[in-house]
């Protein structure tokens, strides 16, 4: 990528997101100069292997950002609102994970292979990592919306429970095991049993009816698009996947794209994988193609029977690789791309 080398901190790297955020690095050789590894104090002391190195994690609370080039942050909304702002006045390009800029006006809110011109549009020295649903789902709709104009999206999610985090994953493992061993079991970090369930509720509930996690596919969606006049109608369900991300779409196009342009389309475009193929098996699904990969994988590609310009997309990604820590060294290659 350069011959110049770049002064890395992630934050929250003893994460699930985190723990990718490095593989991810190493993965792609990205330029670093030096790796620092960051996180709360609990976990300061612990070592973390990087490619052949050994790397001890320092306390967030104490560590001087001075000299660093790149901040990967992925820690929660109240770490990141308040240690990126430190970051970015000692001179580093944040790249936060969470939450807590993806609103705001003066924060670009950027997928790689949508709106990779934005990075450069950071007053604030801020790059928001959009959320990781709405981020597999753009990957696939912006070369629609550049070709045919989207009017309309109707989706549903299934979403894996590594979204919730790694206690989530392991309330999964425990109560399948409780559930096939016939022992008694309790919901701890979701509000009902996850195991053998659907969860029709992700993140808290909004006074229209919409949970915070859907309408973060409405906002997220028009700011990364740029465009205000998208309607989206979002229902988002934690299913009982450990990895991996899908999502049913609807959408309804401004001019009527057929689904043979639409795959063309799709083939083309950069990030994704067309898996359509109307057979047994001719679709991706979480576990036999997601999960540990990089690609936003699209299948059942099809027009809509009930709308004169719709069409039907069965959409999927790893929620952790591509729908977090991939997008965000994506977009710290494009930072360190400007400035070598």
């Amino acid at each position: 990528m350069s011959d110049k080398t770049f002064n890395v901190a992630v934050v929250g790297a003893t994460g699930a997101v985190g723990e990718a955020m490095l593989a991810i690095l190493a993965e792609r050789n990205f330029p670093i100069g030096k790796l620092h590894l960051l996180a709360s104090a609990r976990s300061a002391g612990e070592k973390i292997s990087f490619g052949s190195q050994k790397l001890v994690v320092e306390d967030l609370a104490g560590f001087d950002p001075t000299g660093i080039d790149v901040a990967l942050f992925s820690a929660g909304g109240s770490v990141s609102k308040e240690f990126a702002p430190r970051f970015a006045a000692a001179g580093a390009v944040v790249i936060d994970n969470s939450s807590a800029f993806r609103y705001d006006d003066d924060v670009p809110l950027v997928v790689a292979e949508v709106n990779p011109e934005q990075v450069e549009n950071r007053p604030r020295g801020i790059i928001a990592n959009p959320n990781c649903s709405t981020m597999q789902m753009l990957v696939a709709l912006a070369p629609i919306h550049r070709a045919a104009g989207i009017e309309r999206i109707n989706v549903a999610t299934y979403q894996s429970v590594s979204g919730a985090g790694r206690s989530a994953m392991e309330e999964l493992g425990r109560q399948t095991a409780a559930m096939l061993n016939f022992q008694p079991h309790e919901p701890a970090k979701f509000p009902v049993q996850i195991a053998f369930n659907l969860i029709p509720h992700i993140d808290e509930f909004l006074d229209n009816g919409f949970t915070k996690e859907e309408m973060k596919m409405v906002w997220e969606t028009r700011k990364i698009l740029g465009d205000d006049s998208i309607q989206v109608n979002p229902t988002a369900v934690r299913v009982p996947v450990f990895f991996g991300h899908a999502e049913a779409v609807h959408l309804e196009t401004r001019r009527k794209l057929g689904a043979a342009e639409a795959r063309e389309l799709l083939e083309a475009a950069p990030g994704v994988e067309v898996v359509d193929d109307r057979e047994a098996g001719g679709y991706p699904t979480p576990v036999t193609h997601a999960a540990g990969t990089d690609p936003v994988y699209v299948g059942r590609i099809r027009e809509d029977i009930s709308h004169p310009r719709g069409l039907d997309l069965w959409i999927v990604a790893d929620n952790i690789r591509k729908g977090a820590a991939l997008n965000a060294v994506q977009l710290a290659e494009l930072v360190v791309k400007v400035r070598s």
